[in-house]
């Protein structure tokens, strides 16, 4: 085996990295979670060409966010990714809190003990894995992909340029950081996923802003060996007058990671704070939990942070008195768009929401499915999402750095210790991932007019999976983990009483010329790489023929035409309610439940409404008859 041939290159020679092509369909910069995440979405189409870049040296390593939210491996079960994350991760099942005893202020006691997620909110769990993991899950997804993506580490953005026209109009400069040689890079778009300190933003003219920080906290992950009792339940708490906590025990059973209140910050001394160092913390800590003991072992990462929340004006490059004439070509995502506490645990997550957002955008534009317009509702849905993450923390935030009220002293102000348990339970959907709503602002959701045909399946939030069985052979499943992050639409049709609508719309489907999935496939694709049909019945697996089952259920996909089976449910009434009694699905009539691909509701319509399927995906899908699929400017 041969190698080094051009000079020496650190890491496995077996991973073949190249130099920085001339032009890119979509250049990345920045490797955390937005950014990986992105990558490893795009990097399942071959015939888009994408470049990750980072101004590290290599892989996150350790440290970081750590907090994994229920939609979070809901969106990782698309990537295939859900069991490593749940094999893994520690588990949050329930959350305790602590406060000042009645009897003597100076210790604590355990104040009330609450399920961490309520039932039926997610098949999946919220769970806790550091975030150098949750990208190395992506990274290796990206190796394994069509297109064996790797990143470029040691690569820092410069700036860039967009210009009024051209194949590749963003012209990028980019600097090796290890010898300052700059080069210059062209692409169709450019996604910064560069951190709170955006170089991508502050290039494009964007301005975050919101309140300054006014709160500092340090964490510190750490083997320690306590006689607190719930050193392995997720905890808040609250003492006197030392200070808060907030306890997260970590993934493998020994680690435990502490978010400790280090009080306001100085307006006239903003830095102050980072002269706290991993000692001092660690004693505030021990001062906390008395009259328990915390002896550290090992320290595996330690750091200091400002507590603010700020949010930027605008997340691509188009300024809003231009929103109409122009098409946007550079974005951005994660924290370079929006800042805030981690006690919430909602950074990570919504950065890589901000992600599959956009992701399966950029594939729709790229592959000629979506007109270029698509990309606008990207700035338009995930700007509301961070303003909101942004009021709900500002009030998190608050509960959580305020002391507790003395029952003895009320005129101190604080907060009731029972006020932030309520609290808590009351924003567990958010906290869950699972309050995302986009309303019809933009083509991709639509009015509601038919909701009562399927109450549980809310147009406009994520599609909340449930149990069923595949007909052909018998299997339980999820339904919503027949999605893929695949850039496809999914259309779950839930079969009337008869099932008469149910075979008219299958047959209108496969063979009417304005079948969606006719006039929006291309010609050569697999029927549905566009649009993915799937079908839940009213009977039993065993009362069903698969032979009978109708032909757009039976794809024939691939060079050799097989047929795919996988696309025909039953209830599963052993491992759950009946799907249609669960999700409130009409069954007299039926329903059509359209589902963007990134897993959210856009219309519910009646069976019969073939019509108003087709016109809705017209709103954005091209018409790609007599088309041959192949990447598109």
């Amino acid at each position: 085996m041969q190698f080094y041939l051009d000079g020496y290159k650190p890491g496995d020679p077996d991973i073949l990295t190249e130099e920085l092509p001339d032009a890119v369909d979509v250049l990345i910069v920045g490797s955390g979670p937005a950014g990986a995440l992105l990558a490893a979405q795009l990097s399942t189409f071959p015939g888009i060409s994408t470049r990750l870049v980072e101004r590290r040296d290599g892989p996150l390593q350790v440290g970081q966010a750590d907090g994994v939210a229920c939609r979070t491996v809901e969106m990782f079960d698309a990537f295939g990714l859900s069991g490593k994350l749940l094999r893994e991760a520690y588990w949050v099942n329930e959350t305790v809190f602590w406060r000042p005893s009645k009897a003597d202020r100076s210790r604590i006691e355990r104040t009330g003990r609450v399920q961490d997620t309520e039932d039926g909110l997610s098949e999946f769990p919220h769970l806790i894995v550091n975030q150098a993991r949750m990208q190395q899950y992506l990274l290796d997804y990206m190796r394994n992909s069509p297109m064996r993506f790797e990143p470029s580490y040691g690569v820092e953005f410069v700036d860039l340029e967009v210009e009024p026209e051209g194949e590749h109009p963003v012209v990028v400069t980019l600097r090796k950081v290890a010898n300052g040689a700059e080069s210059t890079v062209r692409a169709k778009y450019v996604v910064g996923c560069d951190g709170a300190h955006s170089r991508v933003r502050d290039s494009i003219g964007a301005v975050p802003s919101g309140d300054f920080a006014n709160h500092a906290w340090g964490v510190v992950d750490m083997l320690a060996v306590t006689d607190f009792p719930d050193i392995r339940l997720k905890a808040a708490i609250q003492s006197a007058d030392e200070g808060n906590i907030l306890l997260i025990p970590r993934e493998g059973g020994y680690m435990v990671r502490l978010y400790v209140d280090l009080g306001d910050i100085d307006p006239n001394n903003r830095e102050a704070f980072r002269e706290n160092t991993q000692e001092k913390v660690i004693g505030i800590a021990q001062r906390v939990l008395h009259p328990y003991t915390l002896d550290v072992k090992s320290v595996a990462w330690f750091a200091v942070y400002q507590v603010g929340q700020r949010v930027t004006d605008r997340f691509d490059d188009v300024p809003a008195d231009q929103a109409d004439s122009r098409l946007p070509r550079v974005f951005i995502a994660g924290d370079a768009c929006h800042t805030h506490s981690a006690k919430a645990g909602q950074g990570m997550n919504v950065s890589m929401q901000d992600a599959f957002n956009l992701g399966w955008k950029l594939v729709s534009v790229l592959e000629g499915r979506a007109r270029p317009e698509l990309l606008r509702t990207y700035n338009i849905e995930r700007h509301a999402i961070a303003q909101g993450l942004i009021d709900f923390d500002k009030e998190w935030s608050k509960i959580m750095a305020s002391p507790p009220k003395d029952p003895n002293h009320p005129e101190l102000g604080g907060v009731d210790p029972a006020e932030l348990q309520a609290y808590f339970v009351r924003s567990g959907r958010y906290t869950a991932g699972v309050a995302t709503h986009y309303p019809p602002a933009t083509v991709l959701t639509a009015e509601a007019p038919q909701q009562n045909l399927a109450r549980g399946f809310t147009v406009g939030m994520r599609f909340h999976s449930a149990p069923v069985v595949r007909v052909a052979d018998a299997k339980p499943e999820h339904l919503g983990h027949a999605a893929r992050a695949d850039g496809a639409w999914r259309i779950y049709a839930f079969a009337d009483a008869s099932g008469r609508r149910l075979r008219e719309l299958a047959a209108f489907l496969a063979e009417s010329p304005n079948s969606p999935i006719r006039r929006f496939t291309a010609a050569g694709a697999d029927i549905d790489s566009v649009i993915d049909v799937r079908a839940v019945f009213q009977q039993g697996p065993r009362d069903l023929k698969v032979e009978e089952l109708p032909s757009i259920l039976l794809p024939r996909k691939g060079r050799f035409g097989l047929v795919d089976y996988e696309k025909a449910y039953s209830p599963d009434l052993k491992n759950g309610p009946d799907i249609f009694d669960l999700r409130g699905i009409d069954r007299e009539r039926g329903a059509i439940v359209v589902v963007r691909p990134d897993q959210y509701v856009s219309t519910v319509l009646g069976l019969d409404a073939h019509d108003e399927l087709t016109t809705f995906f017209e709103r954005f899908l091209l018409d790609r008859r007599g088309t041959r699929t192949s990447a598109t400017p």
